[in-house]
C-alpha cells in the first residue's frame, strides 16, 4: 500500500484537531452509526478542559488505496520539544492558518522547524467562513513569513487551499463547491513524497525513537518511523544512545501500527511506516533501535534549551498529608525523572538537601501542566517562583528574550506598550492598526513576562490576546521590579472567621473565604500597600450577655479572588511558595515563623 507521513502544524486554536476529526470521518475511519467525540485526538483530560493540544498523537487513514499517517501536534511553544521530534518523522506538513488572524508567533515557530528540515508545506487557510476572515491578506502574510525564514524556492512555491475544518470542506478556490475534504486528500497524495526510506528496505533495520509510552501489560513502548529495513515480531535487536553506546539488547514482543484512532498489532514493520515497538526495558526517546550488526546511531534532532526553572519540593506546611497520598521526596523524584525521560524539553536536577528538585523547562504553561497532572495523581508539592535561566556567552551574561505578539482594542494599546517597554525592559518592533484593533510585536526579556498575563488581562478588560515564543539570547537588561503590592499573612492557625475577614477588608482583598483552613505564615490576601502585613483571620466577635435592641447586621464578605495554578505560581515572590495538593492551592511564606522570616530577610540584604 502506498504510504504518506504528514504532520498538521499551526498556532494554538487555529483548528488542527478539529480538522483531523473531519479527515477521520470523511475517510471512512468511523462506522456510520459510531458514536464519536469532538476533538477525538485530544484524549488527555487536561487537553479537553483547556481546549489545547499538549501531546503529539498519531492516527492513520486510508484514501483511494493509499495509507496516510497523520500526526496532530501541539501549537504552544512550551511544548515545542514534541513538535521538533515529530517533524523528524514525517515527509510533509500541512500548515493551518486562521484566515482572520493570519500567521501568529507559534505559526512562525513550527514553520521555522519544518523549513529547516527541508519539508515543503501545504498551506491551508482555515476558518474562511468567519465574518472577519481575510484569506488574501493571510496568504500574503504566509509568503512573507516563509521569505523571512529563508525558505528556498521550492518551499516558497507552496500550494494553498481554503477550508472550514468545522464545516468539513476544503477547496482550491475560495468560491469552490464547499462539499468535502477531497481537495486536501488529493493534494497530500500529489505534493507530499512517499517516504524515502522505502528505497532502504533491504538494509539492516534502524529506527529513531521519538515518543515514549507505557502499557500495563507490555511495559515500555517506543514510537518512531522505521528508517531502513524491516522488523518482525520476535526478532532480537539493540538500542544505541546518541553517542553510539549500546544500552541493551532485547527481543521484540509486539509491533503496533496506527490504524484510525486505535493501535493494531502487525506482524512486520516496513521502512517508512510509523510504528510502536514493545520489549525494551531501558531504551528511551532519541535512542536508535537497530539490528545487531549496526554500530552507528541515527542523528537525533537537537532540542531548544530550557529557559526557566522551578523548584519542586515536599509539602512541609502544617496541613501537609491531608489530601494527597504521595508526599515523600523519593516518590516526587521518581515521578519527575519519569517525566524527564518522556519529555525531552524538561531537565531535572537534585538540590543539595535532597528535599527539593530543580525542574527546567520551556515556560510557565508547560510547568503548570506538569504540576496539574501530578496534583491529580495524588501528589502534594511546594512550588517556587519560576526563575529565568541565564547563560555566559563570550564572557557576557545573557538572558532569554521572547517575541510577544499582542492583539488589543486601540484604546488599550497605550497602557500595554507602556507596561512592556517601561519597567519590563521590552523593545517595540512592530505596530499595526486595523479595524479598531492594534497588533503590537515586542521583544521582551522572559523575566519581564513572569506574572504579566494577569496584569495584561486587567489592563485590556479581558479582551486582549497575548502570544509569546522564544526569540533569542541577549545581554542582561538589568533589574526588573517584581510585584508591587505586599501580602496579608495569617499570624495564627485554625479556621478563618467571617467577622475577622469583614473587619480586615479595608486592608486589601482576600484569597480565602470564611471557614477556610489557615496556618501561621500562610498568605491569605493581597495588601492594599506595598508592605507585607500580619493579620489575625481567627478573631471572633466579643460577645456579652447584654442583648442589643436591634439585630446585628449580617456580615457580607466580598467574594475572594481565586487564583489558578499558573496565576499562583506567577504571583508569588522569591521568599514565597505555592502549596499544591489534590484539593487545594494555597500561597505561603517560605519561612512560616515570623522571627525566622526576619532573620533570613536581614541575611539576604547583608
Amino acid at each position: 500500500m502506498d504510504l504518506r507521513n504528514i504532520a498538521i502544524i499551526a498556532h494554538v486554536d487555529h483548528g488542527k484537531t478539529t480538522l483531523v476529526d473531519e479527515l477521520l470521518k470523511q475517510s471512512g475511519t468511523y462506522r456510520e452509526n459510531q458514536a464519536t467525540t469532538e476533538r477525538a485526538m485530544d484524549s488527555n483530560d487536561l487537553e479537553r478542559e483547556r481546549g489545547i493540544t499538549i501531546l503529539a498523537k498519531a492516527t492513520s487513514v486510508e484514501w483511494k488505496g493509499h495509507r496516510i499517517n497523520i500526526v496532530d501536534t501541539p501549537g504552544h511553544a512550551d511544548f515545542g520539544g514534541e513538535v521538533e521530534r515529530i517533524l523528524s518523522m514525517v515527509d510533509g506538513v500541512v500548515l493551518l492558518v486562521d484566515a482572520a488572524e493570519g500567521p501568529m508567533p507559534q505559526t512562525k515557530f513550527v514553520t521555522s522547524k519544518a523549513l529547516a528540515l527541508g519539508l515543503r508545506p501545504i498551506v491551508v487557510l482555515n476558518k474562511v467562513d468567519k465574518p472577519d476572515a481575510e484569506p488574501d491578506r493571510a496568504l500574503d502574510e504566509c509568503f512573507d513569513l516563509f521569505a523571512s525564514l529563508d525558505a528556498d524556492d521550492d518551499q516558497l512555491d507552496f500550494p494553498h487551499l481554503y477550508a472550514s475544518g468545522r464545516s468539513g470542506w476544503c477547496d482550491a478556490e475560495l468560491d469552490g463547491p464547499r462539499k468535502n475534504l477531497d481537495a486536501l486528500f488529493n493534494l497530500v497524495l500529489n505534493h507530499v513524497p512517499a517516504p524515502r526510506q522505502l528505497k532502504h528496505q533491504h538494509e539492516p533495520f534502524k529506527m529513531l525513537a521519538t515518543t515514549l509510552g507505557a502499557d500495563p501489560f507490555l511495559g515500555r513502548i517506543l514510537t518512531g518511523r522505521v528508517e531502513s529495513g524491516t522488523l518482525k515480531t520476535g526478532a532480537t535487536i539493540q538500542a544505541l544512545t546518541r553517542n553510539g553506546q549500546k544500552i541493551e539488547q532485547f527481543q521484540v514482543k509486539k509491533i503496533q501500527a496506527f490504524r484510525g484512532l486505535g493501535m493494531q498489532e502487525i506482524p512486520e514493520a516496513i521502512a517508512g511506516d510509523i510504528v510502536s515497538i514493545a520489549g525494551m526495558s531501558k531504551a528511551t526517546v532519541s535512542d536508535t533501535l537497530c539490528a545487531l550488526e549496526v554500530d552507528a546511531p541515527l542523528e537525533a534532532q537537537p532540542i531548544d534549551p530550557p529557559t526557566i526553572t522551578v523548584t519542586f519540593g515536599i509539602n512541609d506546611s502544617p496541613l501537609a498529608g491531608r489530601d494527597g497520598k504521595k508526599v515523600q521526596s523519593r516518590v516526587i523524584r521518581d515521578r519527575l525523572m519519569k517525566e524527564a525521560e518522556v519529555n525531552v524539553a524538561i531537565k531535572v536536577t537534585d538540590t543539595p538537601g535532597g528535599e527539593a528538585f530543580e525542574v527546567a523547562g520551556r515556560g510557565e504553561l508547560q510547568m503548570g501542566v506538569l504540576i496539574e497532572n501530578m496534583r491529580r495523581e495524588g501528589f502534594e508539592l511546594s512550588i517556587s517562583r519560576p526563575q529565568v535561566l541565564m547563560r555566559e556567552l563570550d564572557g557576557v551574561k545573557v538572558e532569554p528574550i521572547e517575541e510577544v505578539t499582542i492583539d488589543v482594542d486601540d484604546e488599550y494599546s497605550g497602557a500595554v506598550i507602556e507596561k512592556l517597554t517601561g519597567a519590563r525592559k521590552g523593545e517595540l518592533t512592530e505596530m499595526k492598526q486595523q479595524n479598531g484593533k492594534t497588533r503590537i510585536i515586542a521583544h521582551v526579556p522572559s523575566r519581564g513576562l513572569i506574572g504579566y498575563h494577569g496584569e495584561f488581562l486587567t489592563d485590556t478588560r479581558g479582551t486582549g490576546v497575548l502570544n509569546r515564543v522564544f526569540h533569542d539570547w541577549a545581554p542582561y537588561k538589568g533589574h526588573i521590579p517584581g510585584r508591587r503590592q505586599g501580602v496579608l499573612i495569617s499570624m495564627d492557625s485554625g479556621q478563618a472567621v467571617s467577622y475577622a475577614l469583614w473587619k480586615l477588608e479595608d486592608r486589601g482583598h482576600f484569597f480565602i473565604g470564611a471557614q477556610a483552613d489557615v496556618y501561621q505564615g500562610m498568605i491569605i490576601g493581597e495588601h492594599s500597600r506595598d508592605n507585607d502585613l500580619e493579620v489575625n483571620p481567627l478573631k471572633g466577635k466579643q460577645l456579652t450577655n447584654v442583648r442589643a435592641s436591634g439585630t446585628d447586621e449580617a456580615v457580607r464578605l466580598t467574594t475572594p479572588v481565586t487564583l489558578t495554578l499558573e496565576q499562583a505560581i506567577a504571583y508569588i515572590d522569591d521568599d514565597e511558595l505555592v502549596e499544591v495538593t489534590p484539593k487545594a492551592i494555597r500561597l505561603r511564606k517560605r519561612y512560616l515563623d515570623p522571627n525566622e522570616r526576619k532573620r533570613h530577610a536581614k541575611s539576604s540584604k547583608a
